[in-house]
């Protein structure tokens, strides 16, 4: 758990809450539309969906390749993240819980390598308290903290590959357990588990012409089983492969971990110009996040209007921009690890 920050750090705090708080009424004002948050939320929502469908339906129906399908199903997947997270906070429908958990449903389905969001909600409320400790589950898991190596980059394609691969280092974390974060993937992570992680085996199977070795000939139903599965890879599959990948390494490198004792050395901003590829899957992320830990309230297309604004309060009061290397120091904020911090995961 953190310790209170020292007077300057909660100076600067409230600066950047302030600077934040203004910008979002400001432009409330000049745009009173955005007063409707519940309609934009499920507007969003359903519009992220559709796109998600028709772009798979385009897929099948011939009319794009299956690369596109894949980016374009990627981009909406990445808003339902972003969606994910409002919710997780009741920023839509908070008195209507059946259109709240309608929502949920929504997202999870959009995003099926992850938990089921209602799990995700004890683990998102558990980093906001302890972020930057040995018990942030939620990003610990994907890689935060750890030594910059192949392993980090590995884990971060999937995450049941990095809980697998880490079962000792993650079994000390408060309130984790492998088989019960495992469970709580159920069903959407297990159907995609076993989809990617079966089609993978298939196709490294008959590149082999193992089957030919073996004096194997496939049936005809396993054969249209496969050609249904790929649909379902370039559809649903492949596209939050991608979106997993560019959030988690996003997420992992911009929280900071093992010497944050205040609000300030929690997340840095990561709005680069060479990241563009990897923030188009993930909904500018590391642009945005930072905003949110230090407002909450403030709904994710609201944090993306007002970030230019409150960048400058927001450096001069002490959050990093593009620290890069903070991922060659396991993410810590110290510069000087030699000295100053633990031995790294």
């Amino acid at each position: 758990m953190m310790t209170n920050p020292n007077h300057h750090d909660a100076l600067a705090i409230k600066n950047i809450q302030q600077a934040i708080r203004q910008a979002d009424s400001e432009l409330k004002q000049k745009h009173p539309f955005l007063l409707h948050q519940n309609t934009i939320g499920l507007a969003i929502c359903l519009s992220a969906l559709l796109g998600m469908l028709l772009s798979g339906y385009a897929y099948i129906a011939g009319w794009i390749p299956a690369w596109a399908c894949v980016l374009i199903s990627a981009v909406f997947a990445s808003i339902s993240h972003e969606l994910e997270h409002d919710l997780i906070h009741r920023l839509y429908f908070r008195k209507r819980p059946f259109v709240q958990n309608t929502m949920m449903s929504i997202v999870w389905l959009m995003r099926p390598n992850t938990v089921n969001p209602w799990y995700r909600r004890q683990l998102h409320f558990n980093h906001h308290k302890v972020s930057g400790t040995a018990d942030d589950i939620e990003e610990r898991v994907l890689g935060n903290g750890m030594a910059f190596s192949v392993k980090r980059l590995l884990i971060s394609l999937d995450g049941f590959l990095s809980i697998s691969l880490r079962i000792k280092e993650l079994s000390s974390m408060k309130n984790y357990g492998f088989f019960r974060f495992v469970s709580k993937g159920a069903p959407l992570a297990h159907l995609y588990v076993i989809g990617l992680y079966g089609f993978i085996a298939f196709e490294l199977y008959d590149a082999l012409s193992l089957n030919t070795a073996f004096g194997l000939e496939y049936s005809a139903w396993f054969l249209q089983l496969m050609d249904s599965l790929t649909v379902v890879m370039v559809v649903w599959i492949v596209p939050n492969l991608l979106r997993a990948f560019c959030l988690h390494n996003i997420t992992a490198a911009l929280h900071y971990y093992g010497d944050v004792d205040s609000l300030i050395k929690q997340c840095q901003v990561m709005n680069h110009w060479s990241l563009l590829p990897v923030q188009l899957f993930c909904f500018n992320f590391g642009g945005s996040h930072a905003i949110h830990h230090f407002v909450v309230s403030q709904p994710f297309y609201l944090r993306q209007m007002v970030a230019k604004q409150v960048y400058p309060v927001m450096q001069e009061n002490g959050v990093r921009f593009n620290d890069f290397a903070s991922v060659l120091r396991a993410n810590r904020f110290a510069k000087d690890t030699q000295e100053s911090l633990a031995p790294q995961i």
